[in-house]
């Protein structure tokens, strides 16, 4: 700012008339300038008042024009024009950036709702310029607006999950593998996946497109990655290993047996595995290849399985007759034998050795006093009226019990040990009772050596843990002491807790059938006590049908019970009953023949 001196001293007033100062004049270009200030004052003031918060001409979004509207006809604009666009599905395309990466070419379709987008109009108009009234006046305009784009990222990021477990390819190993003696190779293949986090901003940033681009699906980008195993190491693992491996047999030497492997069977259980470098090793699950079913044959052929004595009673002692040890592969170990030799060339280099070892009886001379067959436990006999088929299927049935051996701590099964009473199994049609009455069937007459069975059972003292009577009585067993068998719904069965094995013998004749427990008494004597007869009811006489009707006499029917009483030193020690309920054996009278 300039200096300005100070005035000089006023003279004295000297009275005089007095003077009227003149106003100063004012040049007219000043008034001319004050005029124009005036006059665009005022135009301002009325330009405010008139346009108010108008937005700028020439403002657009995504090709909507909102110049000159009020905020909120903008809003009501955009909101109308691109509501549809806000609701279309967004068309997504997954591409790989990375370095051998691709698309699928397809493209894929997201829900904006599901995905968290949403067009934020009012947003969007607050963002719209408001120009001052020289620049309406000059006609200065807003340009193409962004939309304002809201997105709820955890939506977003559960719908491009959705879309990359759709669209994501896992990385593809090379992988070598065997299938019926041959190989098979899986070749290598890179692999895909969505980028979540890079896509979350290119889905918000690509929701509403320019119109131009409206028809472009949005480009979202991949992570690649290559395998570790790769084509030059499945060729070298080929190579090396596989083709060798399926070429031929493997032969294995036990004792004087050989033994062959075929490729189909060695494959089965062979595989090549990748480390962390991905390079390819064998691998041979030894133990499966010892349990394989097609190896069991060539296996026991090259076995000598061992002999059991058989025991029998000579002056009341148990003497022990023949036996033998017998020998077994030893396949522990198999796949450390087998998987050097697979890569062998000619039948010399595939050839290897199985050790075999001694395999001593269960039962023998030298162990049966040791398992505690040293007396006789129990026997029974049960006499019949001969006929050819009891002949036959009672004798068979002993015959397939007896030398049965019953550790301490098992049960033994009628069942399982006699098998299906069936021709093949070396049983014929006889009479047997179904449905309270007597038919013809395959195997009848086996209940004599079930009842049989049953009172051996009964009194060595050893525990029946299933069992049933006949349905009426038959008089030539023992009443409320007697048992029948049917295959696959009733068996006999008794659980050894004597404490020691148990031995069975078992025989038959024409007419009777024996069977005889030898073992270790639990107790010095077991007996039977029958009581009476309850509940007595009569039978009913009634006519047969047909050729297959088998008469019946009558008989009645009751209940009963019989206690096992248990002694040891001479006293009872201890008392078991057993309840059977007999339903009346009805007359039945067969048509007489032609």
């Amino acid at each position: 700012m300039a200096f300005i001196p100070p005035p000089p001293p006023r003279p004295p007033r000297v009275p005089g008339p007095r003077r009227v100062p003149l106003r100063p004049r004012v040049p007219r270009q000043v008034l001319l300038g004050g005029g124009i200030v005036l006059g665009v004052g005022g135009l301002y003031l009325a330009g405010s008042l008139a346009l108010g918060g108008d937005i700028a001409s020439g403002t657009s979004v995504r090709g909507v024009d909102i110049g000159g509207l009020s905020p909120e006809a903008a809003r009501e604009r955009l909101e109308r024009e691109l509501a549809a666009d806000a609701a279309a599905p967004v068309e997504v395309l997954v591409v790989a950036e990375a370095p051998g990466g691709s698309d699928d070419g397809r493209t894929r379709e997201l829900d904006p709702a599901a995905a968290g987008l949403t067009f934020d109009a009012a947003a969007t108009v607050d963002r719209a310029a408001r120009p001052g009234l020289l620049g309406r006046l000059l006609g200065s305009g807003g340009g193409s607006l962004e939309p304002v784009v809201r997105q709820d990222e955890a939506a977003s990021r559960a719908a491009l999950t959705a879309l990359a477990e759709e669209s994501d390819t896992t990385v593809r190993e090379g992988a070598v593998a065997f299938e019926d003696g041959e190989v098979v190779v899986t070749e290598p293949r890179p692999g895909v996946a969505l980028d979540i986090d890079a896509s979350l901003g290119l889905l918000r940033d690509g929701f509403l497109p320019e119109p131009e681009a409206a028809d472009e699906p949005l480009r979202l980008p991949v992570t690649a990655a290559e395998p570790a195993t790769d084509a030059d190491e499945v060729a070298r693992a080929v190579e090396e290993f596989a083709a060798p491996a399926m070429s031929a047999p493997v032969l294995l030497t036990a004792g004087d047996a050989t033994i062959a492997i075929p490729p189909e069977v060695t494959g089965d259980h062979l595989a090549m595995t990748a480390d962390d470098a991905g390079r390819l090793s064998p691998s041979l699950d030894g133990a499966g290849l010892a349990g394989d079913a097609r190896l069991a044959g060539p296996f026991a052929e090259a076995a000598d399985e061992p002999t059991d004595a058989t025991l029998r009673l000579s002056g009341g002692q148990v003497v022990a007759e023949g036996g033998s040890a017998g020998r077994r592969v030893v396949t522990d170990g198999l796949g450390d034998v087998v998987l050097p030799l697979l890569t062998g060339q000619g039948t010399a280099a595939r050839t290897g050795t199985l050790a075999t070892e001694t395999v001593e009886p269960r039962l023998s001379a030298d162990n049966y006093r040791d398992l505690g067959i040293v007396e006789e436990m129990s026997s029974f006999t049960v006499d019949f009226e001969p006929a050819a088929y009891r002949t036959t299927n009672i004798g068979r049935a002993a015959e397939l019990i007896n030398g049965s051996l019953v550790p301490a701590g098992e049960t033994w099964s009628f069942n399982d040990t006699v098998g299906e009473r069936t021709e093949e199994n070396g049983f014929v049609e006889g009479v047997i009772i179904m449905n309270d009455r007597y038919e013809r069937a395959q195997g009848g007459g086996v209940s004599a050596v079930a009842t049989t069975m049953f009172n051996a059972v009964f009194f060595a003292g050893v525990d029946p843990v299933e069992y049933g009577a006949h349905s009426f009585y038959i008089e030539r067993y023992p009443e409320g002491r007697e048992a029948t068998v049917a295959w696959g719904s009733l068996d006999l069965r008794f659980l050894n807790d004597s404490g020691h094995a148990l031995y069975i013998l078992a025989s038959a004749t024409d007419s009777s059938v024996t069977v005889t427990f030898l073992g270790t008494k639990r107790y010095d004597e077991v007996r039977s006590e029958t009581g009476p007869r309850e509940n007595v009811t009569q039978p009913e006489r009634r006519e047969g049908e047909g050729e297959e009707c088998v008469p019946q006499p009558p008989l009645e029917g009751f209940d009963v019970e019989v206690d096992r009483v248990f002694v040891e030193d001479g006293r009872e020690t201890g008392r078991e009953t057993f309840r059977t309920h007999y339903v009346p054996r009805d007359e039945v009278v067969c048509p007489a023949g032609d």
